[in-house]
This record gives C-alpha cells, sequence and structure tokens, in this order.
C-alpha cells in the first residue's frame, strides 16, 4: 500500500509501500499510543500521541498541528487505501516554520502527558469541547502581552492539563465577546 512518511526532523516526505496489518501503525512509532486525523480529505494522518511529551519537532500540514512524525494512508469509507495525494501537492501543504510561541510551549510540555487533539470539556453556559490543539492557535494569535501571560503560568503550573484548560476557558470566553 502506497502512503508517506513526513519527518520534521530531517524535513524529508518518503514514499512507502507499507503491508497493512494490525500493528503496522503501533511499529512505525514504536507506540500504542496513536493519533489519527482526518484533516487531509481522503486520507488518515497518524501521529504518535506521545509526541508532545517526548519533545518530538512540530510542524503543519495546512492549518493542522502535529508533532513528530506522521504516517499518511488513503482512506476510502473505513478503509485503508493507498494514499493518492500526490508528493509535490503533499510538499505543498507542509510548513516547517514554527512560531517561536508554539516552540517555547512545547518545551513547557516536554514531559508532560498532554495530547493535542484529546478532547476535554470547559463550561460557561454550556458545555463545550475544545482541544490543546485549538488552545495554542488561539493563544499563538494573541499579542506579546497575551502570550507572554500563557508562557508564564504555563512554566508555573504544575498541572499542565488544568491549566491549558483553564487558558481554554479564558480564550473561549474572550472569542465569544
Amino acid at each position: 500500500m502506497k502512503a508517506y512518511s513526513v519527518n520534521p526532523q530531517s524535513k524529508k516526505i518518503e514514499e512507502l509501500d507499507i503491508k497493512m496489518q494490525a500493528n503496522t501503525v503501533y511499529t512505525f512509532f514504536s507506540s500504542i499510543l496513536i493519533d489519527e486525523l482526518t484533516s487531509l480529505k481522503g486520507h488518515i494522518i497518524y501521529s504518535d500521541a506521545n509526541a508532545v511529551s517526548e519533545g518530538n519537532t512540530p510542524f503543519f500540514m495546512g492549518e493542522q498541528l502535529i508533532v513528530g512524525k506522521a504516517l499518511i494512508v488513503g482512506k476510502n469509507g473505513m478503509e485503508e487505501v493507498d494514499a493518492f495525494i500526490s508528493e509535490d501537492e503533499l510538499k505543498s501543504l507542509i510548513n516547517y516554520d514554527i512560531p517561536l510561541f508554539y516552540i517555547d510551549t512545547f518545551k513547557l510540555l516536554k514531559g508532560s502527558d498532554i495530547n493535542l487533539y484529546r478532547l476535554f470539556q470547559i463550561e460557561n453556559d454550556e458545555k463545550t469541547e475544545l482541544n490543546i490543539e485549538w488552545v495554542l492557535y488561539v493563544f499563538s494569535i494573541a499579542d506579546d502581552a497575551t502570550k507572554n501571560y500563557f508562557l508564564t503560568e504555563l512554566e508555573k503550573s504544575e498541572d499542565k492539563q488544568q491549566t491549558l484548560q483553564k487558558m481554554a476557558l479564558l480564550a473561549f470566553n474572550a472569542s465569544q465577546s
């Protein structure tokens, strides 16, 4: 099966011929905790759910923030199929230039059990599900003082998940006004 591997550390995309079996993705990442992202139409982007904790290199694929290596395969309904995006098109979607805010944040999250995509609920007038990727995006577009506040609070925090959820509520409330 045709697949692509994206390595943000070496900044290389490699076309792979893999045999999809029950343990193929787990073997690729040497991990049993895998995230499945569907932001690339007709494809699945697999990434290591431990990548933030391990301090792996982040990159963007389109607007999707990914940390560490990615494995991309095609998807037709529930079935995995050959990746059909061209390598040139994939290259055009990838951006290895990560803003300093993200780099500083990931340094503070190294060693934590933070997962970018795991949903959590915030409660305001109603319950809303968000993820850490959204929180980081919102703060990345904030002014410098707000970014510094975010980084300072995160650095002081012993419970990174709780702090990020607090920041999610602040960001959500600000986006509603």
